[in-house]
């Protein structure tokens, strides 16, 4: 907590940057880019409080998703169990395997250059319309298939390792470059958060390793994270839930005005800015 300040002003920012996390998630429009902007025009955490913050808040993604696809994650343990990879479930556990290695290989790789280049405006302001554009060009996506091979497991997991970069959403890329790779819709939508699953779940552990005393000796009090999380976790089951229906609409790609407007504004105040 700053200096300072109150703690029912903490808890309300607390709570404002949780709703924006639970929103951002999981529709289509970048949480790490929204997060940034937020935490700079709230003034809301220290360096410290704010990296414990994003770790709770991950912990809340994930159990989100592993509630929303618990069905699919029973059968794919119990596939996983009987070594059985040629029913549906089992044929996703390698293919889940192969979308996470580049995915993981990206982020590894790019992790310190994206974290200096984007803690500016300007470059999350394009990456936001680079995303818009993703996302528009779904629209032009014909579903063709409910099959998934092993190239295109690879081409969305390269999607999830770009997604890395403030401004360019988890979710958007890698449903968009399914939706342009033929997949149907259900399809895109199940791979894409089951992708999530490890690639969050690598976040936390690498999160651990690298920044555990810094994250203990963060001021953050226990009713915060409770908030925060719970906050969270209502919001971005909501928000999966309206992704989905969103899709089935095929409205998908209209997110991408959200992203362009949100680019373009950040855009005209970092010029007006500097």
């Amino acid at each position: 907590m700053k200096g300072g300040e109150a703690p029912l002003d903490q808890l309300i920012k607390t709570i404002i940057l949780s709703v924006i996390q639970g929103l951002t998630e999981w529709l289509p429009i970048s949480s790490t880019g929204h997060l940034k902007l937020a935490e700079q025009f709230l003034n809301s955490f220290s360096p410290k409080d704010s990296l414990l913050f994003e770790f709770i808040l991950h912990i809340g993604t994930l159990i989100v998703v592993l509630l929303f696809f618990r069905s699919d994650l029973k059968n794919i343990v119990l596939a996983l169990g009987h070594l059985d990879f040629k029913t549906e479930h089992g044929r996703l556990i390698p293919l889940i395997i192969v979308g996470t290695v580049p995915a993981a290989a990206i982020g590894l790789v790019s992790l310190t250059t994206v974290e200096q280049v984007f803690q500016y405006n300007l470059p999350i302001a394009l990456a936001f319309i680079l995303c818009g554009t993703v996302l528009y060009s779904a629209k032009a996506g014909e579903e063709k298939t409910d099959n998934i091979s092993y190239p295109t497991a690879i081409i969305i997991g390269i999607g999830e390792g770009i997604a890395i970069i403030p401004g360019i959403s988890r979710s958007g890329i890698t449903i968009a470059v399914a939706l342009l790779l033929g997949l149907k819709r259900e399809k895109a939508f199940k791979f894409s958060f089951l992708l999530s699953i490890p690639a969050v779940i690598g976040a936390i552990g690498y999160t651990l390793y690298k920044d555990y005393s810094t994250m203990m000796s963060a001021g953050l009090g226990l009713t915060g994270i409770l908030a925060g999380v719970t906050v969270a976790m209502v919001v971005g089951y909501l928000a999966l839930k309206l992704l989905q229906k969103t899709l089935a609409k095929k409205k998908f790609h209209l997110f991408a005005f959200y992203c362009w407007i949100l680019g373009a504004a950040l855009v005209l105040f970092s010029l007006g800015a500097s």
